[in-house]
């Protein structure tokens, strides 16, 4: 049976080139990069240069990039530290956002009694700007937080203009863009955000292992304290192995991006050819013009096969998601799906597909035959 991974938006496969990286820093370059001895030079100097290589390929200084767990924890000390240290006494999101955003701002609201405004949403599950500039209008101390890429339906957010417009308004901007970092061109002299998050797994590095980009002067304080490291901003022995292994990524991401994401964007159109030659009522969710790596598919099949399609598909070797992979042992909807179906819709089965380079053709063609059979 041949195995086929299209989750691609949950986390995705090791580059053979990033393995050989962390493996060697594993097996010669062990020093704690805070100790002074030669080991631990050795160790600090591999973390200085990983992060020197992330800042160039996101347009920053090497002083804005703050080494991290991920993006969940990086959300939550943005966020945290916002209310708490730069007295914000607004957050600007949207009710599509990762838990991972949502889930801290209804905490801050509950223990700061902070106000909590949430951005309409166009039918296709992209922001209405219009209403976000009538909440920008107001004046209070806001914190715009709204994700560059959605994970589950992949509408985009224009960041260039987001970011304009809460300059204009003096409003702080926090993207997670987990989803995007790695797979499209970022540049933030270009783009006006305080704060963008990254995590390695989603571009074929490390799990456990991220980075902030915190623009110079933000005022942010830590959320960990029990060590200097990080320009005193995050307490814990950086693990130098995930931080190269990221760097690495990173770098072979931008390096390969224009020939991976025109191969993935190929795969989706030919996903899409599939799906209509078979499935004539099909409906895809949000933007069709979304991110190139991402497809969200209501599928024409009654509801009875809403619960057990997961499974069915996984027992074929054919792994895809019904939403995000960090509530996908819940039984509830998808909240974002929420958003923008019907309770018609909403009953019936729904596929998150999300492609990288390492899928080909024939992938398709046994995820088609598998939802063929069911």
């Amino acid at each position: 049976m041949k195995k086929v991974y299209l989750d691609n938006a949950s986390t995705t496969a090791f580059r053979p080139e990033v393995i050989q990286e962390m493996t060697k820093i594993m097996t010669e370059d062990y020093g704690n990069p805070s100790s002074t001895h030669s080991f631990g030079r050795t160790s600090k100097t591999i973390l200085e240069t990983s992060r020197k290589s992330i800042a160039k390929q996101i347009n920053a200084t090497a002083q804005e990039i703050i080494f991290t767990s991920g993006g969940t924890e990086t959300n939550n000390w943005i966020l945290r530290s916002a209310v708490e240290d730069l007295k914000i006494k607004r957050i600007i999101t949207s009710k599509i956002e990762h838990h991972a955003v949502l889930y801290p701002v209804l905490a801050l609201q509950s223990d700061y009694q902070i106000k909590v405004d949430f951005v309409k949403l166009k039918s296709n599950g992209e922001v209405d700007i219009n209403h976000l500039v009538e909440l920008l209008s107001e004046d209070i101390p806001t914190l715009v937080s709204l994700m560059h890429v959605n994970n589950e339906i992949g509408t985009v957010l224009d960041l260039e203009k987001v970011g304009r417009l809460c300059k204009q308004h003096k409003a702080l901007f926090h993207s997670d863009t987990v989803q995007s970092v790695g797979k499209t061109e970022i540049d933030l002299q270009k783009i006006d955000a305080d704060f963008i998050v990254a995590s390695a797994h989603k571009f074929h590095g490390p799990k456990g292992t991220g980075f902030a980009f915190i623009r110079k002067n933000s005022g942010l304080q830590p959320l960990l304290f029990g060590g200097e490291q990080e320009k005193g901003l995050r307490a814990g022995t950086e693990s130098i192995h995930n931080i190269a292994g990221m760097a690495k990524a990173l770098e072979l991401s931008y390096e390969n991006l224009e020939s991976e994401r025109k191969h993935v964007l190929e795969l989706k159109k030919y996903f899409v050819v599939e799906l209509k030659s078979n499935f004539l009522e099909y409906k895809i969710n949000g933007n069709p013009e979304g991110f190139y790596n991402i497809i969200n598919v209501l599928l024409p099949f009654s509801e009875d096969k809403t619960s057990m399609i997961l499974f069915n598909l996984d027992m074929k070797g054919i792994a895809v998601s019904r939403g995000s992979a960090c509530q996908s042992g819940s039984i509830k909807p998808s909240h974002v799906l929420s958003e923008i179906l019907s309770d018609d819709e909403i009953r019936k089965p729904s596929l998150r597909i999300s492609f990288s380079h390492f899928n080909v053709k024939e992938d398709i063609n046994v995820l088609i035959e598998g939802l063929k059979g069911i």
